[in-house]
């Protein structure tokens, strides 16, 4: 499945920005190459593996440094993953269920356990797919599309003003978690979550920050400490100059639509 674009209320259709970033991924992944359009997105969570990223790990120097990239992406992203599957096994219901809509449905299960370890590993394993897929080398960062700039303005009055909010979602999230850029009710909001939480896990967000991602950054420490150290807000300084704004907007045109 590609991360991207996912809406709210979920929906199991594949939309046109879903299939934009499986082509994105399949172009480099060989895997994801070997499989129709949108078959990734579609398949059930349980078959699910680890899709290489769409830029080599150094593609985002210097923002984002290329040993933080392959250990965050080979060994952290692997585990979500990995454990995911684990988890689902023996539960046919759950594991017949895309990624994207077991983020839904994950308040509903019954079993404490199994609840926790699908929250944070369906949750790590959706969170890093949207995340790897909003990044692109810098030269390639390009700007929002008319739309969303137009509704950044509206919204916060101007890019520098988003830019500080959503650098406070992320600043004031305590420990490990996420600051997100959403959609609700078709205005756009900053929120964060805690862990592996997103705004797509309906019963476990509040409701008020649930809604649809279309720009997330990863405030765990294993995503900047090796280059960063505890500079959290030099390391989120830095990444503007690798989002990925085209996928960004496609994810806001999609979202509004």
């Amino acid at each position: 499945m590609s991360a991207m674009c996912a809406r709210m209320p979920l929906m199991e259709n594949q939309n046109t920005c879903d299939r934009r970033h499986f082509m994105k991924i399949g172009a480099l992944a060989a895997t994801a190459a070997a499989l129709p359009a949108g078959a990734r997105a579609a398949a059930p969570a349980a078959e699910h593996g680890l899709a290489d990223l769409p830029y080599a790990y150094d593609a985002l120097e210097p923002s984002i440094d290329t040993k933080t990239m392959e250990i965050h992406h080979s060994r952290h992203h692997a585990a979500y993953v990995n454990n995911m599957k684990s988890a689902l096994e023996g539960h046919a219901g759950l594991a017949s269920l895309s990624l994207l809509a077991l983020q839904s449905v994950i308040s509903s299960v019954e079993d404490p356990s199994l609840q926790t370890t699908l929250r944070n590993n369906a949750g790590g394993h959706w969170n890093h797919e949207f995340f790897w897929n909003i990044m692109t080398p810098p030269d390639r960062s390009g700007s929002p599309g008319d739309a969303l700039g137009t509704a950044i303005h509206d919204t916060f009055g101007g890019m520098e003003e988003f830019k500080k909010a959503f650098a406070a979602a992320g600043a004031g999230r305590f420990g490990s978690g996420w600051a997100w850029l959403i959609v609700r009710d078709g205005k756009l909001k900053v929120t964060s979550t805690p862990n592996q939480d997103n705004p797509l896990m309906t019963g476990i967000v509040p409701e008020e920050e649930t809604g649809t991602p279309i720009l997330g950054i990863d405030v765990w420490e294993h995503a900047y400490y090796l280059h960063y150290q505890n500079r959290r807000g030099d390391y989120m300084d830095a990444w503007w100059n690798v989002v990925d704004w085209a996928s960004v907007s496609a994810c806001y045109d999609s979202a509004v639509s």
